[in-house]
């Protein structure tokens, strides 16, 4: 049985968590962000991976930073200190959200501990960064996966100590290829640990030089829609941009969410972008620079997701009207 701090935040973290600990290997601590607002009455709300560690009365720390040299040196300074001060064999990091210094990894890559491995959502060094699994889904990308790395000091740089393949179909939505994933990583790290436990060792691989993308940041900006892209494009962005921040188009002064989406048959070589062609039970086809789209799920201000048709007649739009 292997002694784990655990670092991360988001519900992605969370399953990873959950699979650690019930694999038998002991969570000596947790480390994850600071509780935020949220909700209607923006009250503080704990990380999914804190409810789930203090369920379990498993030790929270939550510095807002790890860096010595920034605004928050003695919050970092105490953290530090709790992580040297604890006696554990491997540090186990999935979107934990802070950039992790020169000084945890000292600690961490002590003799006899394994460092710390990081659980990271995509084929690396495909999608390096922070937003793998909807940068893979807006390319266009046929398959993802997990990788188990070995951390450095690089973003997302160091050598991969296993790697499995998962297919995105036509459907997929960030929602529901997080979900995939999550699960494959809680997985692929407890297998991780079971190995190091068994071997005493982790054998690596340095990434390829070759094929490295970086996975930037979702930005709200990026969310909408432009009509005159390929309709594949299109649906692309609007699954990748579900269930955050959802991609928009303008329609009579509103802002409208579109949720999910398919690619029709229809050609539209002589119609504007953006134009409706039909609206019926499968949704409302728009056309697009190349092809068109059908919006199957849309959602208008303050309102709740609808099929795209029922939203569509409830707000009155018609075919020939252009979507901005």
């Amino acid at each position: 049985m292997l002694r784990v701090v655990f670092a991360g935040t988001p519900e992605f973290a969370r399953v990873a968590l959950e699979h650690i600990y019930g694999s038998g290997h002991q969570v000596v601590m947790v480390m994850t962000q600071p509780d935020r607002p949220a909700g209607r009455g923006m009250n503080l709300q704990a990380s999914p991976v804190k409810q789930f560690a203090v369920e379990k009365q498993i030790k929270v720390i939550q510095p807002t930073s790890l860096r010595l040299d920034g605004k928050c040196s003695a919050e970092a300074t105490n953290a530090l200190k709790e992580l040297s001060e604890c006696e554990f064999d491997v540090m186990v990091v999935a979107a934990y959200g802070l950039i992790l210094p020169k000084e945890v990894f000292e600690i961490a890559e002590k003799p006899n501990r394994a460092g710390c491995l990081n659980i990271h959502a995509s084929l690396l060094p495909r999608w390096r960064g922070a937003a793998p699994i909807h940068r893979a889904i807006e390319a266009g990308d046929s398959a993802t996966g997990i990788a188990i790395m070995q951390m450095d000091l690089g973003l997302d740089t160091g050598p991969v100590v296993s790697m499995k393949e998962i297919p995105i179909s036509d459907k997929e939505t960030t929602a529901s290829l997080h979900d995939s994933l999550a699960l494959l990583g809680g997985e692929m790290i407890v297998k991780a640990l079971n190995d190091f436990e068994l071997n005493g060792e982790l054998v690596s691989k340095p990434q390829a030089i070759d094929g490295v993308t970086y996975a930037k940041k979702i930005l709200k900006e990026e969310a909408r829609i432009d009509w005159t892209a390929k309709a594949k494009e299109i649906d692309q962005k609007i699954r990748a941009f579900n269930p955050f921040p959802g991609a928009l188009f303008e329609k009579n002064e509103s802002m409208i969410k579109a949720w999910l989406s398919k690619l029709s048959s229809t050609n539209n070589m002589s119609r504007p972008s953006g134009e409706i062609l039909d609206i019926s039970r499968d949704g409302v086809e728009v056309a697009a620079g190349l092809g068109s789209i059908l919006l199957v799920e849309l959602q208008k201000p303050g309102g709740k997701k609808a099929p795209a048709d029922q939203l569509a007649k409830a707000m009155g739009w018609q075919v020939g009207d252009v979507l901005n």
